[in-house]
């Protein structure tokens, strides 16, 4: 399962000199991963620790051979000699077998915890061994990212179902909320594992996604035992335009054809996405087709302004199968078509179009689910939750000191001391260690080489869900 990296280089370069710089004495560095104050969502769901840790550090991941390779490359990268661990990293091969003497502690994956609380805390457990804690700051904070894909995707559940409620009833919300973000995301990420994580975090809050690698990361990292999202046959362009613009027609009932039951989705924007709604998915004939089916037909609009789009096509639906008044007392097309929207989508877009239905009489049940890709898995970074790993104490002579930064900007003021994380009301809240007691919700996660947590993907949706 581990990845075939070098781990005294898994780091920022500059950390490769920090062994050398610490106070005389120091036996023990402890620190902190949090999502800071100033963050763009108030919550942060937490998740992708696991992944990490079984990718990169469970079982012996350091050997002399890493060794020769690390020290030749640091002389190399600063052009002296010198400035290599190498003690540190000998010590750890022969002393621990190649295992990292640290202890990490962390938040159960899936919940969501308030902003600016802790989240992680990493301390080692050797005391020749204290530069590991902060050389191992760069790999770990990599978590930002899925932790932030889970917190968006956290978002866009909580927004879709309060349109759904509003405008559909409890009954519907249940049945169609889990599919309403569908993920799109694979081709807009920079690399697989991207996919692996990023697609994987959506599937915390969410089944529906076309990111089958976001399934094997759960399957793979986090024993899930089955596939856990699922997804309808549909066409993309190459398909629709195949017999040019006089067989587009003929394309979509060949396509229906192959489907008999069932969700099948179709892309209808190939040349006009009016008069293909208009003059096909509402002809007569193909009508006939859509309504024989044991199943719904979704009509993808994939280019134009998305809400004139949707609520023009909404209309002439309307006047080809119907649309009713639900208990709520908006209008719902018939059961058997709906529409789904997937160019550009974000959390904003989103609101925007539900928000537009939702005044114009049209229930948020009209669509089968939003498409979503970059806007999901791509278009962020670690400032939009704000993560920061610190460190918050040290150890000297046998002696605990709590240490901080407090800069003009407070925002990036640091805590200090050992933490822990303990529930308040509905929420968490940050406390010293020794404070928090037996009612501490960070748990040893990971010890000298061990993995002593295995969360299941089950598990981690279930604390999402509280």
């Amino acid at each position: 399962m581990h990845a075939p990296v070098n781990l005294p280089l898994l780091t920022d370069g500059y950390k490769l000199t920090h062994h050398a710089q610490y106070p005389n004495g120091t036996e023990a560095v402890y620190s902190y991963f949090e999502s800071r104050v100033g963050a763009t969502y108030s919550e942060t769901t937490f998740f992708g620790l696991q992944y990490v840790l079984k990718r990169y550090f469970v079982g012996p991941v350091v050997t002399d051979d890493d060794i020769d390779v690390a020290k030749k490359f640091t002389r190399d990268y600063f052009n002296q000699d010198g400035l290599f661990n190498e003690a540190m990293w000998r010590h750890i091969v022969r002393e621990h077998g190649g295992r990292l003497p640290v202890r990490i502690r962390a938040v159960p994956e899936g919940l969501a915890v308030p902003t600016a609380n802790v989240l992680v805390t990493v301390e080692n457990t050797d005391p020749k061994c204290y530069a590991l804690t902060n050389h191992l700051e760069t790999v770990l904070s990599h978590i930002w990212y899925p932790c932030t894909v889970a917190t968006l995707s956290r978002k866009i559940r909580a927004l879709v179902e309060r349109f759904l409620l509003d405008t559909a009833g409890p009954e519907t919300t249940a049945r169609a909320l889990p599919f309403m973000l569908h993920d799109f995301g694979y081709r807009g990420v920079e690399a697989v594992d991207a996919a692996g994580i990023g697609g994987g975090a959506h599937l915390v809050n969410f089944l529906g996604t076309d990111t089958v690698r976001g399934i094997e990361t759960a399957m793979t990292f986090y024993n899930e035992p089955s596939v856990c999202g699922t997804s309808v046959p549909a066409t993309e362009h190459s398909v629709m335009t195949a017999l040019g613009r006089e067989g587009e027609r003929e394309m979509f009932e060949h396509v229906l054809s192959l489907y008999p039951t069932g969700v099948v989705s179709i892309v209808s924007d190939s040349y006009d996405i009016f008069a293909a709604v208009r003059d096909i998915v509402c002809a007569p004939s193909f009508k006939e087709l859509v309504l024989a089916r044991d199943g719904v037909l979704v009509v993808r609009p994939d280019s134009g302004d998305p809400v004139t789009t949707i609520l023009r096509c909404l209309d002439i639906l309307a006047d080809g199968y119907g649309a009713t008044a639900n208990d709520r007392g908006y209008r719902e097309l018939h059961p058997k078509v709906r529409l789904l929207w997937g160019d550009g989508i974000d959390y904003d877009g989103i609101y925007d179009i539900l928000n537009a239905l939702k005044n114009a009489g049209w229930s948020a049940a009209n669509i089968s689910a939003f498409g979503s890709g970059g806007g999901l898995l791509q278009k962020m970074d670690r400032d939009v939750q704000r993560f920061a790993f610190k460190c918050s104490a040290q150890k000297r002579d046998g002696v605990w000191h709590d240490i901080f930064k407090n800069p003009l900007d407070t925002t990036k003021a640091s805590k200090k001391g050992r933490l822990g994380l303990v529930r308040h009301g509905d929420g968490f809240r940050t406390v010293p260690e020794a404070e928090a007691g037996d009612g501490d919700v960070l748990e040893t996660v990971f010890e000298d080489g061990v993995l002593l947590r295995d969360m299941t993907f089950a598990e981690i949706r279930e604390n999402a869900g509280k």
